[in-house]
């Protein structure tokens, strides 16, 4: 962890201790909450990854023979009544 000072507001250090007190955590790990919302969370890394499994799971199941076994649902039977009427 990097340790790094910056300048708030008073109307924004108020709002994020008074978050921080409502989820219970301390100001500090909610600021680094916040930045991984913003930034992504996961990093270049584990985007890059995450992509690269994706990439490498195509077609895997292209011999397989597979049956998901779905028939008609209660939303595909309405869609019918909808369309015939």
């Amino acid at each position: 962890m990097k340790r790094t000072n910056i300048y708030l507001g008073e109307a924004q250090a108020d709002a994020l201790d008074e978050l921080a007190r409502a989820r219970g955590t301390p100001r500090a790990e909610l600021i680094r909450q916040l930045v991984d919302r913003e930034i992504g969370g996961l990093g270049v890394a584990d985007l890059e990854a995450d992509l690269a499994a994706i990439r490498e799971s195509f077609g895997v199941l292209r011999d397989e023979e597979l049956d998901f076994g779905r028939g008609p649902d209660e939303r595909s039977r309405h869609l019918d009544r909808l369309a015939n009427q």
